[in-house]
């Protein structure tokens, strides 16, 4: 009989054994665990990203606000719902002309930018989709007056005012007609947006009739409409569950964003700007030279600044610290936002009505001496200038790196670094 030859295998030979495999298995499921762990955690932070790529909250005062501050690009007048004027990103120190668009009128609307295209109106009648890389038209749609209104892109859609008194909602790929909401008068500030209760996205802009309006963005209808006693030249600010904006008959309004008002604060002269809204403080300079920031829920008056008279028609830029604005006695000034107290202010060559850019501790701004400049954040020196030659009523975009302006002299022009 054949026996096993094999050395015996006694208890604690086999214990020893079942150790080592145990090891073995120990650290086989260990590298499992982490690799699946660590492809996990890509997904997670994969899924997230797309989630803030497509899902933003309403502006409040983050320098993140919505829509602009997004990948999209710039979306609406000022950037952002709260109308900060405030930039992510980068611009060069010396930046370059890389194209320009020829209208056939002087250009005093302000550009949005969308999946690399511009978006913006010109005296000419016409609202004009360009491409963001080199300037070619991709289609114009005409409207029946003048467009001095700056757009607001909102799913997909270009809402735009123009002075035949029409609000015209169109297709941003194609350019066609969604539909138009007639007033009665012209319409010459720049729409802004709220979501509903029920998450649907209204339009809400003001008309030389003196009525600010609410209209569906998906259908145009009518929401409600509020009146006042002048004309609205201006754009209205949204933050949390208030609009507000500036009449011609001098009064700041605040109305809850279902239509009802909540504050009517009288500034002594009219205003032609628009308001921009940081935390619970509103921002706004009127025609006589008074620059004020008040409280949007009580109407306090936090601070006043007043040059010599000369009309603040130029919206402010803000961030944390500071707010900047432009002013008809050719200053550009920029206060402490906490106290109102001047940190400094630029002289330019003639007036300006364009409303400030800030990004990244730089501040771009044109002036109706046909030039547009870069100053610097922080002390106010000129970092920068570009003579056009007409004047500059428009105001900046800045995103994908580039500055995006309007002149008087019917061209839309493209500043950043060349290739």
């Amino acid at each position: 009989m054949l026996r096993d030859r094999r050395p015996g295998l006694n208890a604690e030979h086999i214990e020893k054994r079942h150790l080592k495999l145990s090891i073995k298995l120990f650290i086989l499921l260990t590298i499992v665990v982490i690799v699946f762990l660590a492809i996990l955690a890509e997904i997670i932070v994969e899924n997230k990203n797309n989630i803030k790529n497509y899902i933003k909250k309403p502006d409040n005062n983050a320098i993140t606000s919505s829509p602009s501050l997004s990948d999209f690009g710039w979306l609406m007048y000022r950037g952002s719902s709260s109308l900060l004027g405030i930039a992510k990103g980068n611009i060069p120190d010396k930046p370059e002309l890389v194209w320009k668009f020829k209208t056939q009128g002087p250009v005093k609307s302000s550009p949005a930018i969308y999946k690399g295209r511009v978006y913006i109106g010109s005296n000419d009648g016409n609202i004009y989709a360009i491409d963001l890389s080199n300037g070619r038209q991709i289609w114009a749609y005409k409207t029946g007056g003048y467009v001095e209104s700056s757009p607001c892109i909102i799913n997909g859609y270009v809402y735009i005012g123009s002075s035949d008194s029409f609000l015209y909602a169109i297709d941003a790929e194609n350019g066609s007609l969604k539909w138009k909401y007639e007033t009665s008068a012209k319409i010459l500030g720049s729409p802004n947006y709220i979501s509903s209760k029920e998450n649907k996205k209204l339009i809400v802009f003001g008309s030389y009739d003196n009525t600010l309006y609410c209209v569906d963005a998906k259908t145009g209808k009518m929401i409600w409409n509020h009146e006042t006693s002048n004309y609205i030249n201006g754009s209205p600010a949204v933050s949390d569950d208030r609009i507000a904006f500036g009449g011609c008959d001098a009064f700041i309004h605040i109305l809850k964003t279902d239509g009802v008002p909540a504050l009517k604060i009288d500034t002594g002269s009219y205003i032609a700007g628009s308001p921009a809204i940081f935390d619970k403080y509103l921002y706004i300079g009127n025609y006589e030279g008074k620059f004020i920031s008040v409280d949007i829920n009580t109407g306090k008056i936090l601070w006043t600044y007043e040059n010599d008279g000369a009309p603040f028609f130029s919206s402010p830029a803000i961030d944390k610290a500071k707010v900047v604005v432009g002013s008809r006695d050719k200053n550009l000034y920029c206060f402490r936002r906490d106290n109102g107290k001047l940190i400094w202010k630029f002289t330019a060559r003639d007036k300006i009505d364009s409303s400030p850019v800030i990004i990244d501790n730089k501040v771009v701004v044109g002036s109706d001496d046909g030039r547009i400049y870069m100053i610097n954040l922080s002390n106010g020196k000129e970092l920068w200038n570009y003579e056009i030659g007409e004047s500059i009523i428009s105001s900046p975009a800045i995103a994908n790196d580039m500055i995006i302006i309007g002149s008087d002299d019917g061209y839309v022009y493209a500043f950043g670094q060349k290739s």
